[in-house]
């Protein structure tokens, strides 16, 4: 590109403003277009197919769910459910309450996990805010949950989504055996260990071979690429960071499926994500 006669032109004057978008706009201002030989302009459009191919290729398998993508399935008055994954170990859900919203008593058929996005979520005695984490065994009993405020959670291994499977746990919580114990994890408590340069996980739970984790990045971090030896559940709590050419922002969700493999993991910007699975991290 050659730039333009500016002579005389008073705007990039020491008095004009300096900040970069003015400073873009009368450099594109200025600038004319050169078109490459042909020869040029196919060797780079047949280098940028190679690399999508290339990625595509590292990516396959992969399953990603935006933040904003899909759609809201009613389970009552005041709740509602976004299917994310289906797996042998229960569903992968985003669960929504509206305020004053509740969920029944109810027992669990899988491992249930759940992370509060925002808002509350009151089961029992015990209230949970942003940011805290729920695990329930097989055989546990929920109490009657409720939102006073609204709530957004993640919830892994529940039954929503298959009503069959929902109604006999419901109907198994009204039996009045409580089961196992179920475990919390306050956002603001726990210990970290770093496990890279600028990254710290903490481990919320640990049975049978599978590790369920906060990570945490702090920005221009990074973790070297990885193969999965089982699923591997990774929610985007805060931040944003690149698996592979993937970008994952707050909110968004990805699956790696076993025998799949995840490209460097970098953050440019700091992140938090929760993780499930047996990999290194994300």
């Amino acid at each position: 590109m050659n730039p333009k006669n500016n002579q005389g032109d008073e705007s990039l004057s020491s008095n004009s403003p300096t900040d970069e978008k003015t400073l873009l706009d009368v450099l594109a201002d200025r600038l004319t277009p050169v078109m490459p030989p042909e020869t040029q302009r196919q060797s780079l459009r047949n280098r940028l197919l190679e690399r999508v191919a290339d990625s595509a290729a590292r990516h396959e398998g992969l399953i990603t769910r935006r933040r904003g993508e899909g759609g809201w399935r009613k389970v009552k008055a005041g709740v509602a459910m976004k299917l994310l994954w289906s797996s042998e170990e229960g569903n992968s859900v985003l669960l929504r309450l509206d305020p004053g919203a509740s969920l029944p008593e109810h027992r669990h058929r899988f491992v249930e996990e759940a992370v509060v996005l925002s808002g509350d979520l009151q089961m029992g005695q015990e209230v949970l805010g942003t940011g805290d984490y729920h695990v329930s065994p097989p055989g546990s009993r929920h109490r009657k949950s409720v939102s006073h405020e609204g709530c957004l959670a993640y919830v892994r291994g529940t039954s929503l989504g298959d009503e069959r499977t929902v109604a006999l746990e419901v109907i198994s919580g009204l039996l009045p055996y409580q089961g196992p114990a179920s475990a919390t994890a306050a956002a603001d408590g726990g210990e970290w260990s770093e496990i890279a340069p600028g990254v710290a996980h903490r481990i919320l739970r640990s049975a049978d071979g599978v590790l369920s984790r906060l990570v945490r990045m702090a920005p221009g971090s990074q973790v070297e690429a990885h193969a999965h030896e089982r699923d591997e559940e990774c929610m985007m709590l805060e931040g944003d960071a690149f698996l592979g050419d993937i970008l994952l922002q707050a909110g968004d969700y990805q699956v790696a499926p076993a025998g799949t493999w995840h490209g460097l993991l970098h953050s440019d910007h700091g992140a938090l994500l929760f993780v499930r699975g047996a990999a290194p991290c994300a």
